[in-house]
């Protein structure tokens, strides 16, 4: 097993993260890994309907803004929710987050910002 790079629980910055969570299809990826735990990347892109070079770049927003771990076994990407690290960065925010956007958008919905 190989970790990807990503930073350290100290060094995830709000401004990343929130910039990270600001997309819908990021944001549908985040709502997913909180109920699964884990996820293949390669599911992960054929849920969501994006071409693999999209996905990519949305996995690779999300591990370094450090709101998900990303490790490699063998010719296989698995990703998970770095939960216990923002919850105690950022207490609250995941949780708000995820209520705020459930159900998980789907990669061409609007943005979750408008009220119920």
């Amino acid at each position: 097993m190989r970790l990807l790079p990503h930073p350290a629980a100290a060094d995830i910055e709000l401004t990343e993260v929130l910039r990270a969570l600001s997309d819908p299809v990021r944001l549908a990826v985040v709502g997913r890994l909180a109920v699964r735990g884990e996820m293949s990347c390669s599911d992960a892109g054929d849920e969501l309907g994006v071409h693999k070079s999209t996905a990519s770049h949305h996995y690779r927003t999300l591990r370094e803004a450090g709101v998900v771990l990303t490790k490699q076994e063998g010719r296989l990407h698995l990703m998970s929710l770095r939960r216990a690290d923002l919850d105690a960065r950022f207490p609250g925010l995941l949780d708000a987050v995820l209520t705020a956007c459930s159900p998980w958008p789907s990669p061409v919905a609007e943005p979750c910002d408008q009220a119920p």
